[in-house]
């Protein structure tokens, strides 16, 4: 599916090119999806868990915190950058699937917000001198909205998201700043 849609877009990706690049038969695809929406969900789920695998990889508990954004800032874009066509085609292609794509949708943005506060919580435990606050979940679901409409944006215009390391990483460091470190903390780290 992931092949399919990369080459020529979810609308014009049918059963029959996935079983193709697959080389299965249609009877196994449709032992695991009940159609081509349900598999393209599926390649959803799969491909945005492995990007929130990424970025809880990429952030440890030790260095600065701004180079601890950074890398969670880079492990997002890289993981969009390496599939921008397969990104691209589930922000356009998602609600057109109704109910299942906005739940689909909407179930992956938790996730991504669960990430964030676990991250901060995981932060606030081992590294108080820093960490002062934990992340709200409210300020959580910014930083999400904000960096998926970001990128919702490049794609369309086809930038290169990999441009936005610099500006995405400003704002989510300003949000963290002003939201949950230390009185002090943001100046003895940051300079």
């Amino acid at each position: 599916m992931a092949r399919s849609i990369e080459e020529k877009g979810y609308r014009n990706t049918s059963v029959a090119d996935v079983v193709r690049i697959a080389r299965t038969s249609r009877r196994t695809f449709y032992e695991h999806f009940d159609d081509r929406d349900a598999c393209f969900l599926a390649l959803f789920e799969a491909t945005t868990g492995e990007m929130m695998e990424a970025i809880a990889g990429a952030v440890g508990v030790d260095g600065e915190w701004e180079s601890l954004v950074d890398a969670a800032i880079g492990a997002y874009l890289d993981s969009i950058a390496a599939r921008p066509a397969l990104f691209a085609s589930f922000t356009h292609e998602l609600p057109a699937l109704g109910r299942a794509g906005v739940e689909s949708a909407h179930g992956v943005g938790e996730r991504f917000v669960d990430l964030l506060v676990g991250l901060a919580e995981t932060g606030l435990r081992e590294r108080p001198d820093v960490v002062a606050r934990a992340l709200e979940r409210d300020t959580a679901v910014i930083i999400v909205g904000g960096l998926r409409e970001l990128m919702i944006t490049a794609l369309e215009q086809r930038r290169d998201v990999s441009e936005l390391r610099a500006s995405a990483a400003s704002a989510v460091k300003a949000i963290v700043r002003a939201t949950m470190l230390a009185p002090g903390a943001a100046h003895e780290r940051s300079g």
